[in-house]
């Protein structure tokens, strides 16, 4: 299968649903000209297509490969790595004061977008250095930012999140790694985590570890949690990597999918000997870890989108080339391709209905990622409304739109040569990492319709009403409204009991709005009469099919929790 950049769909979402036009009338971006967008766009998107997406196979099939001196990625990832860093693709959103290009969010979300899309595994390396860039602008010292954030702003070093461990998953307010003071300002770092992606490989010289830790004598619980950085080799008087920081990967994870990721078991301090420094305040952790875990979060949800638009791409290309049966009810008896049956128009119609509304919807909060950097009235807290919705249902449609994928290939889709099982097996780690989904709807229920006294999802609720026009889309968003008020006056196992099918109707009520709102320019626009015609038929498909599903969840979103505690943990095993 041939990679092809999803170009016009991102330039289209940019325009309609991010109005990247109008952050361009800012000094901030006023560099974010249409000329350079579209220069971005095509080069990213040849870039991907030419060298990151012949990797996915190998990246799938060998892998990663762990060594008694560091994980070995296969054969072509570190040139295409190297080849990123060259072509400074991960300048594209960080500031210019951090040696970025100072472009919008949203545009980097768009070239990530479309490197996750030609190779996903691999894409995990800048995404979460992203994370990393983050949490130093925000809490890092001047001296820290001086000497890792260049570095790191061209993905020349990568960095990582260290929040993990065998006891504390979920509960970060459990975990065991200690910081000790070394009497210089430095800390001594003693500890094992797990399920660091790419917390080792040989793509680049450094590694920038972020690592959460317990100093002595403090507080129990998340309370007691301060943020180090750890560097795999310790800077040299020039600021170049030296000597080894006594931090080792003891393993990496045989997993379901993602197998170009290494997820690495990583040991600090088995010598006594590993170095770290203070990011921020001390017993300030849990702040910059949400620094960093935020930006994770969407950039999780738009792996949703990659991995759907992967998916939906071989699907489609298998099945125009299959053929197979004559189609029911037409004169001729000739076999036709696949694509001509109904059942298979509908699936594929889904695909890419679903993948459209998934980049709309992590776009969307992208785009509020720049507003509030322009101290745009309201932009933060309608970013952190939306974040939850975005990391979850994003991913949820990464798992749906790529188990379709399967289901569109027959039997052939359940054998591996094809490669649509990979991206159904890649996708399913979506759900769970940076927050499970569950994890993300409890936060919405819990933290996020409570702002300020509602009025944050009130104002959302107001803006979606005002320019939907389709009667399903009005009864759901309406029921959304009803729903969400509601849940701000229930006890706290009632709300969680509603929380994720409540998530899941806002969710889809939003990427209604958007869906409707392109449906209705892509009818009036000009431009490429096969995009615009598709972007119609996938906008009409899912405020017709999908929106109406998702009042079906009323029931769920309604219900108390009573019934899920009417039964003993033992009789689950009955």
């Amino acid at each position: 299968m041939t990679f092809t950049p999803p170009t016009a769909d991102q330039r289209f979402i940019l325009d309609h649903v991010v109005g990247i036009g109008r952050l361009a009338e800012s000094e901030r971006f006023a560099a974010a000209s249409d000329d350079v967008v579209d220069a971005v766009l095509q080069g990213a998107g040849d870039f991907a297509a030419g060298e990151w997406a012949p990797l996915l196979r190998a990246g799938d099939t060998v892998g990663a490969r762990w060594t008694p001196d560091g994980v070995v990625m296969p054969e072509g990832f570190g040139k295409a790595y190297r080849d990123y860093v060259e072509g400074g693709w991960g300048t594209i959103g960080v500031p210019e004061s951090a040696g970025g290009q100072g472009l919008p969010f949203a545009l980097q979300t768009a070239v990530l977008d479309t490197l996750g899309a030609a190779n996903m595994g691999l894409a995990l390396a800048p995404t979460l250095t992203v994370g990393a860039i983050e949490a130093l602008i925000h809490h890092g010292s001047p001296e820290q930012q001086a000497l890792y954030l260049p570095h790191l702003a061209t993905g020349e070093w990568t960095g990582t999140m260290n929040l993990t461990e065998p006891q504390a998953g979920s509960d970060v307010g459990a975990l065991r790694t200690r910081a000790t003071p070394r009497g210089d300002g430095t800390w001594s770092i003693k500890g094992t985590k797990i399920f660091i992606s790419f917390g080792d490989h040989d793509m680049a010289p450094n590694i920038v570890h972020l690592v959460l830790a317990r100093t002595p004598d403090a507080p129990p619980g998340t309370k007691g949690i301060s943020l180090f950085l750890v560097p795999k080799y310790r800077l040299d008087a020039e600021g170049n990597p030296g000597e080894a920081n006594d931090v080792r990967v003891v393993s990496i994870e045989h997993k379901m999918g993602l197998h170009a990721s290494p997820t690495c078991v990583l040991s600090f301090g088995d010598h006594d000997d590993c170095v770290g420094e203070l990011i921020g305040e001390e017993l300030g952790g849990i702040r910059a870890m949400f620094t960093m875990m935020n930006n994770a979060r969407l950039n999780v949800g738009l792996q949703g989108a990659q991995v759907a638009e992967a998916a939906t791409q071989a699907a489609v290309a298998y099945a125009r080339d299959r053929i197979q049966s004559p189609r029911a009810g037409a004169p001729s008896r000739e076999s036709v391709a696949i694509i001509e049956h109904p059942d298979v128009r509908r699936m594929l119609m889904r695909m890419k209905a679903q993948t459209q509304a998934a980049r709309a919807l992590v776009y969307f909060a992208a785009g509020h990622v720049d507003r509030a950097t322009l101290g745009e009235p309201g932009a933060q807290a309608r970013l952190d409304l939306l974040t939850p919705l975005a990391k979850a249902h994003g991913t949820d449609i990464g798992c749906e739109v790529s188990s379709i994928g399967v289901q569109v290939h027959g039997g052939m889709g359940y054998i591996e040569e094809t490669g649509a099982a990979q991206f159904f097996r890649d996708a399913r780690i979506t759900p769970i990492y940076e927050g499970t989904n569950g994890i993300q709807a409890a936060d919405l229920v819990g933290r996020k319709l409570a702002m300020d006294n509602g009025g944050v999802f009130a104002a959302l609720i107001a803006d979606m009403r005002a320019e939907a026009k389709d009667t399903g889309l009005v009864a759901l968003i309406d029921a959304c409204d009803e729903i969400g008020r509601s849940l701000l006056t229930r006890d706290t196992d009632d709300r969680l009991a509603a929380s994720y099918p409540f998530l899941t109707m806002l969710s889809t009520a939003v990427c209604g709005w958007l869906m409707e709102r392109q449906g209705r320019i892509a009818a009036t626009s000009e431009g490429d009469p096969a995009f615009l015609a598709m972007k119609a038929a996938a906008a009409r498909f899912y405020v017709e099919q999908i929106v109406p599903e998702a009042m079906g969840l009323k029931a769920a979103a309604t219900a108390k929790a009573e019934l899920l505690y009417s039964v003993g943990p033992e009789m689950f095993a009955a």
